[in-house]
């Protein structure tokens, strides 16, 4: 299981990985609704815009994790969620601060998930909106 670390708000399980490197940053979680935010600082192409592929980690990462918050739910330890199908569709420029990322799920199935994920700066423009599907898995 995932634990969060009070004092910076992140995963534990999450250091030294892409998570960690983006630099995202949980605010709240469940499997119907995941919320967490990412700097854009140092997540830009060379224009200075939040990167897409960035976004689309950010994405991924919000619903995944609400996927395996589900999977716990329905097989303990044991559950697993792992990404199978990720489509994002960039809407507008990522600048300033910070981006957040909100995913809803659904659908929570025994064998699947499905998670809307919506991505928006500190203004509350929506700069990207994607689908994530995650299989769920157990031993």
């Amino acid at each position: 299981m995932h634990t969060l670390n009070a004092e910076n708000d992140r995963i534990d399980s999450w250091a030294n990985t892409l998570m960690s490197r983006l630099g995202i940053r949980l605010i709240s979680a469940s499997a119907q609704s995941t919320l967490a935010e990412m700097p854009i600082a140092g997540n830009t192409q060379p224009h200075g815009l939040l990167h897409g592929g960035a976004s689309a980690a950010l994405a991924e990462t919000v619903a995944s994790h609400a996927a395996q918050i589900h999977a716990h739910s329905l097989y303990g330890e044991a559950g697993v969620a792992v990404g199978v199908e990720l489509s994002i569709s960039h809407i507008a420029p990522g600048r300033g601060d910070w981006v957040r990322a909100c995913a809803t799920a659904v659908h929570l199935g025994k064998s699947s998930t499905v998670h809307t994920v919506t991505i928006t700066d500190e203004h509350d423009q929506t700069l990207a909106v994607a689908r994530v599907s995650n299989r769920v898995l157990h031993n």
